[in-house]
């Protein structure tokens, strides 16, 4: 069955390309690098408006490729974030709601195995994390994955199958013992550079047909320990500081009772200005290596007929409002995720989209590239048609939706988020508390409209449109419900 990218075509196109689109085979099929940092919120990116950090190669990306200014995760967990961009469907939806589960529930395939199954060579480097953490090894699902080199939080004590810390121990490097001696870990023993090495060895194998390949990071997690020579570009005098006011620490007070793995205060009793320099230098050794990565994908000639992406499965509040880390919340700095994909020649080139985007959206959008049907059981919307220039670049979806079902071990805690192009309402449930922010008069999120009786229709409308996208998750037929 001919592929609707196919049938398509792309902006700009000669008819002798367009010809030789249409005669895409399963051989020539693109390959697929998707880059997935930690906890790496959407605010890092200089040539997107951070002038504070030197991101030289994803900016390389985005001028070659699409980036989406508005692209949001799922849930700013790990693992139902991760379960979530891995099935095109909401972690309700799957059964991934909980962070480190024991085991995968297999409750939808992941798009990995369906590209495995078409032919693709799938390898990974780094974390998977549908399951399993804190010091327990993560039991395989059905992943696809040939080559699978596991890896998760660098500094615990693991045993036999954390395949970075074994490749330390291989050259006689302990972890602890490095960052004990020296405060960081040099870039040439840094778990960054071990995912990268891995990436370009697999791309330069032999092989006929399309490869994936799944860098999967732990930066710019904590701990924060980015090498000292990336940590020398930012002096914390330097830096902006997190989002902040006074009003925040009454606002956290609010919502107490709501799962969150820090408590609120002010910047300066926890240093935040030196947490964000760490957070940065993690972000520029990233860089360093996906410029690694591309300069591979361009000596072996594999560029033109390779798809990257760029993202992270959520973000950090980095100090933002009082808070560290993350939990059921929704802010911006948690919530919305960088996002660049790349496909030289056939994907538009140096666009900033403003287009409202899922990371649900990344599984179909991989299968209509390599000429398979999208399930009708996918929540996520296939970003093809903007990519390729048959859409309006700034429309997508009328809204964005993320969910906090009891994914941190403690305090059970429910919440719901649903965006618009200009509000973003959020329900803590159980607690009868909620938040509406306007996030066009008010980016920062410091005034929580929730009560104000002028926005009545407002917190109705959205109310309705997360009830019913929940409904519709719960569907597994094919119908969707209108500009869903």
């Amino acid at each position: 069955m001919a592929s609707a990218i196919s049938r398509r075509g792309f902006l700009g196109a000669s008819g002798a390309a367009l010809a030789a689109t249409e005669a895409r085979s399963a051989e020539n099929r693109p390959n697929i690098l998707w880059i997935c940092t930690d906890q790496q919120r959407w605010d890092t990116v200089h040539s997107l408006g951070n002038g504070h950090i030197r991101t030289p190669n994803i900016d390389r990306l985005a001028e070659g490729g699409v980036a989406f200014e508005n692209a949001y995760c799922q849930s700013p967990i790990c693992t139902p974030s991760r379960a979530s961009f891995l099935t095109g469907m909401y972690p309700s939806a799957v059964h991934g709601c909980m962070n480190g589960n024991e085991t995968w529930d297999n409750a939808a395939p992941l798009v990995t195995k369906t590209l495995a199954d078409a032919g693709y060579d799938c390898g990974l480097a780094g974390k998977f994390h549908l399951s399993a953490a804190q010091g327990r090894i993560e039991p395989r699902a059905v992943d696809g994955y040939r080559v699978f080199d596991w890896s998760h939080h660098p500094s615990d004590d693991w045993p036999e199958g954390h395949a970075y810390i074994e490749w330390l121990r291989s050259h006689g490097q302990d972890y602890e013992s490095i960052y004990k001696r020296l405060g960081y870990i040099p870039s040439e023993f840094h778990q960054t550079t071990w995912c990268a090495d891995r990436a370009i060895d697999f791309m330069r194998e032999e092989r006929s047909g399309p490869w994936l390949f799944s860098l999967n990071c732990f930066d710019p997690h904590s701990p924060f320990d980015p090498p000292q020579e990336w940590l020398d570009h930012y002096p914390e005098a330097d830096m902006p500081g997190p989002l902040f006011r006074e009003s925040d620490l009454a606002a956290q007070q609010r919502l107490g009772a709501v799962r969150f793995q820090t408590p609120a205060r002010r910047p300066e009793d926890f240093n935040a200005k030196s947490y964000q320099a760490k957070y940065f230098a993690m972000i520029e050794l990233i860089d360093h290596n996906v410029g690694r990565m591309l300069d591979a994908l361009e000596e072996s000639g594999q560029l033109a007929n390779t798809i990257v992406i760029f993202t992270s499965d959520h973000g950090e509040t980095l100090g933002d409002h009082g808070l560290l880390l993350k939990g059921c919340r929704f802010y911006e700095s948690l919530v919305h995720v960088p996002l660049v994909i790349s496909w030289p020649g056939r994907f538009r080139q140096g666009l900033r989209s403003q287009a409202l985007a899922e990371l649900t959206d990344l599984a179909p959008t991989l299968l209509e590239a390599a000429g398979l049907d999208v399930p009708g059981t996918m929540q996520g919307k296939s970003l093809t048609s903007l990519l390729e220039g048959q859409s309006a670049p700034g429309r997508h979806r009328e809204f964005v939706r993320s969910e906090y079902y009891r994914a941190l071990a403690g305090v059970q805690s429910f919440g719901t988020m649903v965006r618009s192009e200009r509000f973003k309402q959020v329900v803590y449930h159980g607690h009868g508390l909620g938040e509406l922010f306007d996030l066009e008069a008010d980016p920062g999120e410091f005034d929580n409209l929730w009560d104000d009786p002028r926005l009545a229709q407002v917190r109705h409308d959205h109310m309705v449109m997360n009830f019913d996208a929940l409904a519709m998750a719960s569907d597994v037929g094919p119908a969707r419900i209108s500009g869903y």
